[in-house]
């Protein structure tokens, strides 16, 4: 009876060695992977911190009087936040005039570096013609001179068009494709596939109509990415308006912030205020952008 019960029980199958083993093996990879994941979180955060400090320091100093700036332990939190230093810093440069005309540069300048890079960029990433290369990397090498090589030349040129005090200067070169944006738009235009445009000449489109209606379209990250960088260029400028622009009334908010310095020396107050409002603009197109921005600098390096 005791033979019978026994041979009716069902007994557990033990597994191979090499099935634990493996399963085993899996388990600290994803451990080994996780540890890995956090820990490069962990940098990331710290980094972040460290780069952002400089940032909380002046919104910190924005609020503060002369004696809590200079203070030794350096204090963070004001006794009495003065959010007064803001309305008079800015009432005390102008900033309204000032934003208008940066506003005014960077907006036009944005629309020519995205217009002109993307067509010269749909040039010669989908014709091909002879000396295509050499043009392209005669293009590339106008990157490597420093801007104080071309900087008396501009103004000479500029100086006999009778450009000087004007915005001209500031928005008319952003017309010609510069070499960085057309290398990012170019990388970007070789991952599109060719049978797009084969489909758009079926149905009648010439070459200009394509690149409207078929490439810029599909290049929004790209685009993006170009819009960002040229925006933010053209707000941060400060040796082009101290070349070209002498009238006090067309200044950009990074001269007009240079001249609030120098006649408000010891009013720091003031000082890291208009600092902390010229950034956030800025700082609120790149948020809005964040998700096309971080897709197109990743998509601009897939194919050389």
């Amino acid at each position: 009876m005791d033979n019978l019960s026994s041979l009716s029980t069902p007994r557990a199958i033990p597994q191979p060695l090499s099935q634990r083993t493996s399963r085993q093996r899996r388990r600290q990879k994803a451990i080994a992977r996780g540890l890995r994941m956090l820990l490069g979180y962990a940098v990331l955060c710290l980094f972040g911190i460290i780069f952002l400090i400089p940032f909380l320091w002046s919104i910190s100093s924005s609020l503060k009087t002369e004696n809590e700036i200079f203070i030794f332990p350096p204090v963070w939190m004001p006794k009495l936040p003065l959010w007064s230093n803001y309305p008079e810093a800015l009432d005390y440069m102008h900033f309204g005039l000032l934003l208008r005309n940066t506003l005014f540069i960077a907006v036009l300048s944005t629309v020519g570096n995205v217009l002109s890079a993307a067509f010269v960029a749909y040039g010669f990433s989908r014709f091909r013609f002879k000396g295509r290369s050499v043009l392209f990397s005669a293009l590339l090498s106008t990157m490597m001179l420093p801007y104080q090589v071309t900087m008396i030349p501009l103004f000479l040129m500029f100086q006999r068009l009778g450009w000087l005090n004007t915005y001209y200067p500031l928005i008319v070169p952003a017309f010609f494709a510069h070499p960085f944006f057309v290398f990012l738009l170019r990388q970007f235009f070789l991952t599109l596939p060719r049978e797009l445009e084969d489909a758009a000449r079926v149905d009648g489109c010439n070459p200009l109509q394509i690149w409207w209606r078929i490439i810029v379209p599909l290049a929004y990250p790209a685009l993006a990415t170009v819009t960002v960088f040229s925006f933010l260029g053209s707000w941060n400028e400060f040796i082009g308006p101290l070349i070209y622009l002498t009238d006090q009334k067309i200044y950009t908010l990074s001269l007009g912030l240079s001249v609030f310095k120098s006649s408000y020396t010891t009013q720091w107050g003031y000082l890291m205020a208009a600092s902390v409002t010229m950034t956030l603009p800025p700082l609120l197109i790149f948020f809005a952008t964040q998700r096309y921005f971080v897709q197109g600098i990743a998509l601009t390096g897939i194919k050389g």
